[in-house]
Protein backbone atom coordinates (compact mmCIF):
# COMPACT_ATOMS: atom_id res chain seq x y z
CA UNK A 1 0.00 0.00 0.00
CA UNK A 2 1.44 3.56 -0.93
CA UNK A 3 1.44 6.17 1.46
CA UNK A 4 -1.27 7.82 -0.37
CA UNK A 5 -3.12 5.50 -0.20
CA UNK A 6 -2.48 4.88 4.20
CA UNK A 7 -3.25 8.42 4.01
CA UNK A 8 -6.94 7.88 3.39
CA UNK A 9 -7.69 5.44 5.86
CA UNK A 10 -10.62 7.06 7.95
CA UNK A 11 -11.32 5.31 11.55
CA UNK A 12 -14.82 4.09 11.25
CA UNK A 13 -16.94 6.83 13.68
CA UNK A 14 -17.99 4.78 16.89
CA UNK A 15 -14.16 2.96 17.13
CA UNK A 16 -12.92 6.72 17.41
CA UNK A 17 -15.60 7.51 19.84
CA UNK A 18 -14.58 4.29 21.83
CA UNK A 19 -11.09 5.94 21.57
CA UNK A 20 -12.18 9.22 22.63
CA UNK A 21 -14.09 6.96 25.68
CA UNK A 22 -11.28 5.52 26.56
CA UNK A 23 -9.03 8.87 26.89
CA UNK A 24 -11.39 10.47 28.26
CA UNK A 25 -11.68 8.06 31.02
CA UNK A 26 -8.15 7.83 31.67
CA UNK A 27 -7.70 11.19 32.59
CA UNK A 28 -6.16 13.97 30.10
CA UNK A 29 -3.75 17.05 30.98
CA UNK A 30 -3.61 18.76 33.78
CA UNK A 31 -7.38 17.74 35.17
CA UNK A 32 -8.72 20.62 34.47
CA UNK A 33 -11.06 19.35 31.75
CA UNK A 34 -12.55 16.25 31.70
CA UNK A 35 -15.34 14.75 29.74
CA UNK A 36 -17.34 11.16 29.54
CA UNK A 37 -20.17 9.29 28.23
CA UNK A 38 -23.52 10.74 29.81
CA UNK A 39 -25.37 7.25 28.75
CA UNK A 40 -23.88 3.97 28.88
CA UNK A 41 -26.78 2.35 27.26
CA UNK A 42 -26.29 4.97 24.54
CA UNK A 43 -25.15 2.50 21.31
CA UNK A 44 -25.00 5.34 19.29
CA UNK A 45 -22.28 7.36 21.78
CA UNK A 46 -23.85 10.52 20.80
CA UNK A 47 -24.37 12.43 24.29
CA UNK A 48 -21.55 12.76 25.97
CA UNK A 49 -20.94 15.33 29.66
CA UNK A 50 -18.10 17.42 30.12
CA UNK A 51 -16.51 19.82 33.02
CA UNK A 52 -14.66 22.65 32.41
CA UNK A 53 -12.93 24.33 35.92
CA UNK A 54 -12.39 27.89 35.77
CA UNK A 55 -9.20 29.16 35.46
CA UNK A 56 -7.44 31.21 37.81
CA UNK A 57 -7.00 34.43 37.37
CA UNK A 58 -10.55 35.07 35.84
CA UNK A 59 -13.87 35.55 36.42
CA UNK A 60 -14.39 32.03 36.02
CA UNK A 61 -12.04 31.06 38.50
CA UNK A 62 -13.23 28.46 41.54
CA UNK A 63 -16.25 27.32 39.40
CA UNK A 64 -17.01 23.86 38.16
CA UNK A 65 -18.69 23.85 34.14
CA UNK A 66 -20.92 21.14 33.50
CA UNK A 67 -21.66 20.47 29.38
CA UNK A 68 -23.32 18.44 27.84
CA UNK A 69 -21.82 17.48 24.08
CA UNK A 70 -24.05 15.98 21.62
CA UNK A 71 -22.22 13.72 18.36
CA UNK A 72 -24.85 13.01 15.83
CA UNK A 73 -24.71 10.40 13.28
CA UNK A 74 -22.10 12.51 11.33
CA UNK A 75 -19.90 12.84 14.11
CA UNK A 76 -16.89 13.10 13.49
CA UNK A 77 -16.96 14.54 9.72
CA UNK A 78 -19.23 16.91 11.78
CA UNK A 79 -18.80 18.84 14.84
CA UNK A 80 -21.08 17.92 17.50
CA UNK A 81 -23.35 20.43 19.68
CA UNK A 82 -21.93 21.63 22.47
CA UNK A 83 -23.92 23.65 25.43
CA UNK A 84 -23.21 24.55 28.90
CA UNK A 85 -25.62 23.37 31.57
CA UNK A 86 -23.86 25.72 34.11
CA UNK A 87 -24.75 29.35 33.19
CA UNK A 88 -22.18 31.49 32.05
CA UNK A 89 -21.73 34.77 30.78
CA UNK A 90 -19.24 33.74 27.81
CA UNK A 91 -18.67 35.89 24.55
CA UNK A 92 -19.50 32.77 22.17
CA UNK A 93 -22.36 31.30 23.74
CA UNK A 94 -25.76 32.10 24.05
CA UNK A 95 -26.98 33.08 26.93
CA UNK A 96 -30.84 31.83 27.29
CA UNK A 97 -29.62 28.27 25.83
CA UNK A 98 -26.29 27.95 26.92
CA UNK A 99 -25.30 26.64 22.97
CA UNK A 100 -21.52 27.24 21.89
CA UNK A 101 -22.39 29.15 19.16
CA UNK A 102 -20.74 27.83 16.35
CA UNK A 103 -20.12 31.29 14.44
CA UNK A 104 -18.50 32.91 17.42
CA UNK A 105 -16.47 29.58 17.96
CA UNK A 106 -14.00 29.32 14.87
CA UNK A 107 -13.30 25.81 16.08
CA UNK A 108 -16.63 24.47 15.58
CA UNK A 109 -16.82 26.79 12.01
CA UNK A 110 -13.74 25.49 11.01
CA UNK A 111 -14.36 21.53 12.45
CA UNK A 112 -11.65 19.10 11.17
CA UNK A 113 -12.42 15.45 11.35
CA UNK A 114 -9.20 15.08 13.79
CA UNK A 115 -10.29 17.65 16.66
CA UNK A 116 -12.12 15.64 19.32
CA UNK A 117 -14.16 16.52 22.48
CA UNK A 118 -11.23 17.16 24.79
CA UNK A 119 -10.12 19.76 21.91
CA UNK A 120 -13.68 21.59 22.18
CA UNK A 121 -13.23 21.43 26.10
CA UNK A 122 -9.15 22.73 26.31
CA UNK A 123 -10.74 25.42 23.58
CA UNK A 124 -13.19 26.77 25.45
CA UNK A 125 -10.88 27.08 28.74
CA UNK A 126 -8.89 28.94 26.65
CA UNK A 127 -11.53 30.92 25.18
CA UNK A 128 -12.18 32.05 28.85
CA UNK A 129 -8.63 33.80 29.16
CA UNK A 130 -8.97 35.72 26.41
CA UNK A 131 -8.90 39.62 27.12
CA UNK A 132 -12.68 39.45 25.80
CA UNK A 133 -14.07 37.22 28.21
CA UNK A 134 -11.90 37.23 31.30
CA UNK A 135 -13.59 39.66 33.48
CA UNK A 136 -17.04 39.19 32.04
CA UNK A 137 -19.33 39.21 35.32
CA UNK A 138 -20.75 35.76 36.04
CA UNK A 139 -24.09 35.10 36.53
CA UNK A 140 -25.13 34.71 40.20
CA UNK A 141 -23.48 31.40 42.69
CA UNK A 142 -27.10 28.93 42.83
CA UNK A 143 -28.20 29.82 40.23
CA UNK A 144 -27.71 26.67 38.45
CA UNK A 145 -30.89 25.48 37.29
CA UNK A 146 -30.71 22.73 34.93
CA UNK A 147 -31.42 24.00 31.42
CA UNK A 148 -34.00 21.95 29.94
CA UNK A 149 -32.66 18.95 29.12
CA UNK A 150 -34.92 16.55 26.97
CA UNK A 151 -33.14 13.46 28.76
CA UNK A 152 -34.11 14.71 31.98
CA UNK A 153 -32.24 15.75 35.00
CA UNK A 154 -27.84 15.97 34.18
CA UNK A 155 -26.46 12.92 36.10
CA UNK A 156 -23.32 14.24 37.85
CA UNK A 157 -20.48 12.29 38.88
CA UNK A 158 -18.18 12.66 41.84
CA UNK A 159 -14.63 14.16 41.66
Amino acid sequence: MSSAEEAKVVVPRNFRLLEELERGEKGIGDGTVSYGMDDADDIYMQSWTGTILGPPNTAYEGKIFQLKLFCGKEYPESPPTVRFQTRINMACVNPESGVVEPSLFPMLTNWRREYTMEDILVKLKKEMMTSHNRKLAQPPEGNEEARADPKGPAKCCVM
